[in-house]
This record gives C-alpha cells, sequence and structure tokens, in this order.
C-alpha cells in the first residue's frame, strides 16, 4: 500500500501559555504512532506526516487520544490529505482579494460539512468578516482589521459553524502547501 501525505491541524495549543506542546515532542509522539516524514511547521500544531492510506476519522481519533494521554488534556485534531491542502492552494480562493496591510486571509477546517447555506459572500453586520466560500468542510474568509478584530470574526464563525471548527491564515496553508512532497 501506497504512503500518502496528511496534515493534520490541532486547536488551541500553544495559546496565551496554556496548553504547551512543544513541536519537539509532537514530532516524536506522531512518529511514535506509526507516521513517517513528520514535518512540524510552526509553534500552533501544524504537521505533515505520510502513513499507509488510512480512514481520517480513525487517524484523527487515534492521534486525539494518545496526545490526550501525553500531556494531560484534550486537543481537538483535524487530519486533511496532503492533495486536499495543495489543490486548494491550486484553486487560490484569495486571488480576486485586494489585500492591504489590514486584510487578513483566513482558511477554517470544520469537521463536518456545514447545515447552513449561505448566499456568498457573506459579510458580518459590521462589514469586517467576509465569507468568500465554502466547500465541504472548507470556508475561506477574510478579516479587515481597520474594520473590526480577528477575534470578532472567529467569534462569527462558531455562531455560523459551531465549535467544531479550526483556522489557519492562508500564509500557513501555503507554507504547509510548500513542504508537502507531490
Amino acid at each position: 500500500m501506497a504512503q500518502q501525505t496528511y496534515v493534520t491541524l490541532l486547536r488551541g495549543i500553544n495559546v496565551g501559555g496554556h496548553h504547551k506542546v512543544p513541536m519537539a515532542i509532537l514530532r516524536k509522539e506522531m512518529e511514535a504512532l506509526g507516521f513517517s516524514k513528520v514535518i512540524t511547521l510552526l509553534n500552533s500544531g501544524n504537521v505533515i506526516f505520510e502513513v499507509n492510506d488510512s480512514p481520517i476519522t480513525r487517524m484523527e481519533e487515534v492521534v486525539a487520544k494518545h496526545l490526550k494521554q501525553v500531556f494531560g488534556f484534550v486537543i481537538p485534531v483535524w487530519i486533511i490529505k496532503g492533495s486536499d491542502i495543495k489543490a486548494l492552494i491550486e484553486k487560490d480562493p484569495f486571488q480576486k482579494v485586494e489585500v492591504t496591510k489590514d486584510t487578513r486571509l483566513y482558511v477554517s477546517f470544520l469537521k463536518e460539512p456545514p447545515q447552513v447555506a449561505l448566499d456568498l459572500p457573506w459579510k458580518s453586520d459590521d462589514g469586517s468578516y467576509t465569507l468568500i466560500d465554502v466547500k465541504d468542510n472548507i470556508i475561506c474568509s477574510v478579516f479587515d482589521l481597520s474594520v473590526g478584530s480577528s477575534t470578532k470574526g472567529m467569534d462569527e464563525l462558531e455562531k455560523i459553524f459551531g465549535r467544531a471548527i479550526t483556522t489557519r491564515n492562508w500564509n500557513t496553508i501555503v507554507r504547509l502547501g510548500d513542504k508537502i512532497k507531490d
């Protein structure tokens, strides 16, 4: 069976000194689970690895259970096929967005496809937050920090789609894609 590349995204670690997960230990623990070519990116729980093709939900359960045993707290885990990350980057959902110093581009991942249908682009009441694409379990959004805060935007996301969500800056997604072997 051929090895497949996957990306693991962890939610809520290393934020404000809480839920500390050192990346060196995270790499070691992912390898202990049988994953190979493990690479971490940044300090926010982005992991690239290879493994024989396996059901994603099962891998998420195994990783989450193992990390809870190792670190002593629940860490929500998302696993995405590396090819899906590469396809998203190739699509470049933000190509028509005018980027300024106050613009932030975000990609959010849901556990399940959304149960709500929105007319896109959807804007928050204050105009600071715009959803530009919702496809399968992936949401692409734009924040205008000259109007509001990204924290408020994240709250808006959770109101619409629920708490089973994790978000990354578009630059992080691109950097992950750069490290995924074709």
